[in-house]
């Protein structure tokens, strides 16, 4: 975990957005915010429909809720949502929950591209039009089976050998980080591959993805993209065993979130900077 400077000021430890939410999932975007801000990151502007807005703003006074005219994202929301946007914004955690439409996807990635802003998609987001999108960039994706088959058009396969060899594959082709979420989870660039096994399978409770889309980017605003994965995928995995020996297997997302500082205080380091 990079050092936190001693005479650091706001947005000096990441500034991130999290784009998602629609009628039916207003949880998801809060869950990815709240695991954002957990992580570190000082600022966290959270962009969701405009129906469901009251909602989120009444989970926490530190989301920072940000209005999408349209109940879904359209290419219109996406324009007005790139105008909305402070000057610096260092990661985008976008998909999580959220309808779309696949070019509004496409514009909305291009623009934050363009402002040198780096990407994690998850979710609603995983579309094969995006990939180009975003190849060798400091992107991350982080699908589950059902995902990566559709973002890339086969299936990750069954045993370990196999999701090994297709996420390196894919990750090496793109030029991205390819976390495949699942029992096991393999993350990769291309070159450095890791697994990590599921902590519990208490984990498999709804949202506990949306908490690692938000944690990892929030992490990924202070690292490179694969030890912000890693890091990411470890930690959340931490929190489930901290939430499961708690509350066996009845544990719900927002227990990860509440354990995330516990799990990463004994992480923290402070540079002293000189007078």
């Amino acid at each position: 975990m990079p050092p936190r400077s001693s005479s650091s000021r706001k947005g000096d430890n990441g500034i991130v957005l999290v784009a998602g939410g629609s009628r039916f999932y207003h949880g998801a975007p809060v869950l990815a915010s709240m695991a954002a801000l957990r992580s570190g990151a000082d600022l966290v502007y959270t962009a969701v429909p405009r129906s469901i807005i009251t909602s989120v703003r009444s989970f926490s006074p530190a989301i920072i809720a940000l209005p999408l005219p349209d109940d879904k994202l359209t290419v219109g929301s996406a324009n007005r949502l790139a105008a909305m946007l402070p000057k610096r914004v260092d990661t985008a955690a976008i998909g999580m929950g959220m309808s779309v439409e696949k070019e509004a996807i496409v514009v909305l990635v291009k623009k934050l591209k363009e402002d040198g802003t780096k990407i994690l998609l998850d979710a609603s987001a995983l579309i094969p039009q995006i990939v180009n999108e975003i190849s060798n960039t400091c992107s991350i994706v982080t699908p589950h089976a059902g995902e990566y088959k559709r973002l890339f058009g086969h299936d990750p396969g069954t045993t370990k050998s196999e999701m090994t060899s297709n996420v390196r594959k894919l990750a090496k082709e793109y030029g991205i980080v390819v976390v495949l979420k699942g029992w096991l989870n393999v993350i990769s660039d291309g070159e450095q591959t890791a697994i990590i096994k599921r902590s519990t399978p208490a984990m498999t409770v709804g949202g506990s993805g949306d908490v690692l889309s938000g944690l990892a980017a929030g992490l990924l605003a202070k690292m490179k993209p694969f030890d912000a994965a890693i890091v990411g995928v470890y930690l959340n995995g931490l929190a489930g065993s901290l939430a499961f020996k708690r509350s066996g297997l009845h544990i719900i997302a927002t227990d990860l979130v509440d354990i995330l500082p516990a799990v990463m205080k004994p992480f923290d380091k402070v540079r002293q900077e000189r007078l």
